[in-house]
C-alpha cells in the first residue's frame, strides 16, 4: 500500500475515533508544525518550489480549489509557471491536531493575486494539510482547498 493511502486512512480513522487533541508533550510538535505551515505560506508568496521540493511526500496528493487532483511534481510544475502570484495570503484561523506522527493543520486563508496576469478579488480558502513524520522528517501526504464564503 502506498504511504499516503495508509497515513490518510490512518490520520482519519484517528479522527473518527475521536483522539483527544494533542496532549502537552506533543507541544513541541505543535510549534514544528506552526512553522512549516508559516513556511509554506511564505513560499506561495515569493512562487519558491524548493519548499515543495523538500516537504512534499513523492506520493502527495494535492487537490486545489478548482478540484483538480496534482502529484507532488505537477504541483511544483505549476507553481513554477508563475501563472499564479500572490500578493498576499492572510492566516485569518489556524488549528492543528497531532495524532502521534501525524498532524493535521487547517486553515481559513485570505489570498489575494493574480491569475496570468489578471488581478482577483481576495478569496477565501480553507486549507486542510496532512503532515506525517517518516524517516524522522515531516512530510506533506495530502493537501486539499476548498473555497470558504467571504465575510
Amino acid at each position: 500500500m502506498r504511504l499516503t493511502n495508509l497515513v490518510v486512512s490512518a490520520s482519519f480513522s484517528a479522527l473518527m475515533l475521536a483522539a483527544p487533541p494533542a496532549l502537552a508533550q506533543d507541544g513541541n510538535v505543535e510549534q514544528q508544525i506552526s512553522a512549516l505551515s508559516d513556511e509554506m505560506i511564505q513560499a506561495n508568496l515569493k512562487g519558491d518550489a524548493s519548499f515543495y521540493r523538500k516537504y512534499y511526500a513523492d506520493d502527495a496528493t494535492i487537490v486545489h480549489g478548482n478540484g483538480k487532483l496534482f502529484t507532488k511534481d505537477q504541483d511544483i510544475a505549476d507553481l513554477k509557471s508563475g501563472a499564479l502570484k500572490y500578493e498576499a495570503i492572510d492566516v485569518r484561523e489556524k488549528t492543528i491536531r497531532v495524532y502521534g506522527d501525524t498532524a493535521v493543520v487547517h486553515l481559513l486563508l485570505t489570498f489575494k493575486g493574480s491569475l496570468s496576469g489578471q488581478p482577483f478579488d481576495p478569496i477565501n480558502l480553507r486549507r486542510t494539510v496532512v503532515w506525517v513524520k517518516h524517516q524522522g522528517n515531516w512530510k506533506v501526504v495530502a493537501w486539499q482547498v476548498t473555497r470558504a464564503e467571504n465575510k
